[in-house]
């Protein structure tokens, strides 16, 4: 089990890839309606701020630059859009469809505390 711990900053950084691309997904939604429209007509003025952030911030973590504030506002969002948008519909995640905000909110967190792992700008910017 020790030989794996040599691979945790691959894992880590498959984690940060992986919620990012699925992350910038949600933005492109929004101000794209790509790969589908996830609304008809223009976007609320708070929608167009969180899908900002979910793309920008998305790509930022993708590419690990800024990781970290970049990874805490990002948590702070899926918390707020938590509460504000499912939170209110049911006690449960699986009845009020917040499970993937509270994922993110989790894992953006992780990463905040973690740091970018391997394969990262932020990585090569401290090694140089």
């Amino acid at each position: 089990m020790e030989r794996l711990s040599a691979y945790q900053p691959y894992g880590l950084a498959a984690l940060r890839v992986i919620a990012a691309l699925l992350f910038i997904e949600h933005g492109t939604m929004k101000l794209f309606a790509f790969p589908a429209a996830q609304m008809d007509g223009p976007l609320p003025p708070l929608l167009l701020v969180a899908a900002l952030l979910e793309l920008v911030g998305g790509l930022l973590v993708l590419i690990g630059l800024f990781t970290r504030p970049v990874a805490f506002i990002l948590s702070g969002q899926m918390a707020v859009a938590y509460f504000m948008a499912h939170g209110q519909k049911a006690f449960w995640p699986a009845l009020n469809g917040g499970e993937a905000a509270i994922l993110f909110c989790f894992i953006f967190l992780f990463i905040f505390f973690a740091g970018p792992g391997a394969l990262s700008v932020d990585q090569r910017k401290a090694t140089a």
